[in-house]
């Protein structure tokens, strides 16, 4: 026998996470990050921008210029990576807003996440996405590498590494190193499904690098842009230099510059905040210039390349979170 007496109350049959507006949120979360990073570090921004009332604003505007190229050069370096025609635009906006990714979570996770996204959802299946992102990634460390090899092929004495380096640190960094293969190598051995899935992934890999490689304009597109991006960004570095009176030669900045993102690149900070601006001021020192002017220099510089493309950098992330174009 039924008991004939109804609530009026559906409830819904769908789950709880589905009824939670999570592209919503994945749109406020780089925008709240943007602030949490921003107080944290408000007393750097204070002083940054101080430094930027006192510098000459042609040198500043020019900085800027190369700062903008970047984004180029890198929207170039991922296209040359696959063999697909990627949407231009939105390719450019895409790296735009890698950029604030990568400076609000660990270093390159941030900028490889959206970028492996962006491609998926153009249509690259995962596997070639992820091997395009590999690829991009060697040739953008192979592209700093060889810049700063040719610098100091030319400045022999542009920057002295026991100066860069802590007194001791030469050992512990090439234990480090050595270490690395020597774990890979027994992970390898005792996981199986390790070693298979990373055979399978090369084979991948190794086919994608053949495919670009085949077409010149990709080719192109993939090394020029590689070298392009850290001669940009050491560009930018010099030019805030000269807008703040460094005395150091242009040659002996860009190779000041160089070896420090290099030095910072095994440290896990978002977007090496805090470690770049050391070892920037330990490599400017390094080079010959005063450590208060190289002080102000490297804030400046930061200012200019990082925290002032932040908030549109987030907002530009947010947009295309909306737009489903990530």
């Amino acid at each position: 026998m039924s008991c004939g007496v109804t609530t009026g109350v559906r409830v819904s049959e769908k789950p709880l996470l589905h009824r939670v507006p999570v592209r919503r949120a994945l749109c406020v979360l780089p925008l709240l990050l943007v602030g949490v990073v921003a107080v944290r570090h408000r007393s750097v921004l204070a002083e940054g921008f101080g430094h930027l009332a006192t510098a000459r604003w042609p040198w500043l505007l020019a900085a800027a210029g190369a700062t903008c190229l970047t984004w180029v050069a890198a929207a170039c370096t991922r296209q040359g990576a696959v063999v697909e025609r990627l949407p231009r635009r939105r390719l450019l906006a895409t790296q735009f807003a890698a950029g604030a990714a990568n400076h609000l979570l660990p270093t390159g996770l941030g900028a490889s996440a959206v970028n492996l996204r962006f491609m998926t959802v153009c249509g690259l299946p995962l596997a070639r996405s992820s091997a395009a992102l590999a690829l991009y990634l060697l040739a953008e460390s192979a592209g700093r590498l060889a810049l700063l090899g040719a610098l100091l092929f030319a400045f022999p004495d542009a920057l002295s590494l026991g100066a860069l380096l802590p007194e001791g640190a030469v050992g512990p960094l090439m234990a480090v190193v050595g270490a690395v293969p020597v774990l890979a190598a027994v992970a390898l051995a005792l996981l199986p499904r390790l070693r298979g899935a990373l055979a399978s992934f090369l084979r991948t890999a190794l086919g994608e690098a053949r495919s670009v490689h085949a077409r010149p304009a990709r080719a192109l597109a993939l090394w020029g842009g590689a070298l392009a991006f850290p001669a940009l960004q050491a560009s930018a570095l010099v030019l805030v230099g000269r807008s703040l009176g460094l005395g150091v030669p242009a040659g002996h900045l860009a190779v000041a510059y160089l070896a420090a993102t290099v030095a910072v690149a095994l440290v896990p900070t978002p977007g090496g905040i805090g470690s770049v601006e050391a070892a920037l001021v330990v490599a400017l020192v390094a080079a010959g210039g005063t450590a208060a002017v190289a002080t102000a220099v490297v804030l400046a510089f930061r200012l200019l390349t990082v925290w002032l493309p932040l908030l549109p950098g987030a907002l530009t992330l947010a947009v295309l979170v909306r737009t489903r174009v990530i």
